[in-house]
């Protein structure tokens, strides 16, 4: 992950910063207050640009200097970042911007849905992001929407339309909110459906909690042949997981697994599609989108208000 992106995280520990202008001077380079944080330069000039913290303009030909101020609040969004907030959840705090919405308060995103207002539920869902992360606007936001507009779909109302409306809008948010994958750095996954299936939205969450984490991740999308996903691994070196969902049986392909197993990578699958089939040996079978980012990545931490959900 770029250490310029929304979702950069700082590393642990606080460097000392070498001598420097102090405020009588106008205040510190970014280059001193990132070595006083631990963080990448780069990622305070992001945060600046982004957030407004940090100087308030370019200054032509000069350094642009951060206040003890600033040093101060940067402080303070760091130790959210460390308790677990995403980096604009941290800033809208510490900068007193925005409201923090409610931890899955999925009611009025179900009805701008049914209004098909998307502007409406695309800013729930962006500010929800921003303030909890991938995983909690997942499990708490998104999955009882949508488990909400099926059970009105059992029940005779006709509300496709619905479903796929806030389908769109949150890969949609997503995309915005989470930076894609790296170009040139290693990715740690591969993601893709398998051959003849559509549903990508749970990889679309998988994916964006991968990047946010700081894992790079490759998205293949939805009805990826297999010989596709192949060439995928072939341009990895060592051995990637790969992740094949598969919502209904009928593409959940074994003969997708072995391809990737000889290729030499590690298959995860997930999806409903997978659960009366016999998996190959050497096939993990994951049931949420926390295990499937443990199973990549490690545990997974500041996420405590989210539980496990089935499925991804």
């Amino acid at each position: 992950m770029r250490a310029d992106t929304d979702d950069a995280r700082p590393s642990a520990g606080t460097a000392p910063g070498p001598a420097a202008p102090g405020p009588g001077a106008g205040g510190y380079t970014v280059r001193v207050v990132a070595e006083r944080l631990g963080i990448p330069t780069a990622t305070l000039r992001s945060w600046n640009r982004r957030y407004g913290i940090g100087p308030g303009q370019e200054r032509p030909g000069k350094h642009r200097l951060y206040t003890e101020s600033d040093s101060a609040t940067l402080e303070h969004m760091l130790d959210l970042i460390r308790s677990g907030a995403s980096p604009a959840g941290a800033a809208a705090t510490v900068t007193g911007r925005g409201a923090r919405p409610e931890l899955g308060h999925w009611e009025p995103l179900l009805t701008a849905a049914f209004a098909l207002d998307s502007r409406a539920v695309s800013a729930q869902l962006t500010a929800h992001l921003e303030a909890y992360g991938v995983m909690d606007t997942w499990n708490l936001l998104c999955r009882p929407a949508f488990a909400a507009i099926v059970d009105r779909q059992l029940s005779g109302e006709g509300c496709i339309d619905v479903e796929h409306l806030l389908s769109w809008s949150i890969a949609a948010a997503l995309h915005a909110g989470i930076a894609p994958a790296v170009s040139g750095r290693t990715p740690v996954a591969v993601l893709a459906c398998t051959s003849g299936e559509t549903h990508a939205l749970a990889l679309e969450a998988l994916r964006a909690a991968l990047v946010e984490r700081g894992a790079n991740a490759w998205m293949l999308g939805a009805d990826v042949p297999t010989p596709a996903i192949a060439d995928a691994i072939a341009r990895i070196e060592g051995h990637p997981y790969v992740v094949l969902w598969s919502h209904q049986e009928t593409t959940a392909l074994t003969s997708a697994i072995r391809v990737c197993l000889e290729a030499g990578a590690r298959v995860l699958v997930g999806g409903p599609g997978w659960d009366e089939v016999i998996l190959p040996e050497g096939t993990l079978r994951v049931h949420s989108l926390e295990g499937a980012v443990e199973a990549i990545i490690g545990p997974v931490a500041g996420d405590g208000d989210s539980e496990p959900a089935e499925d991804i």
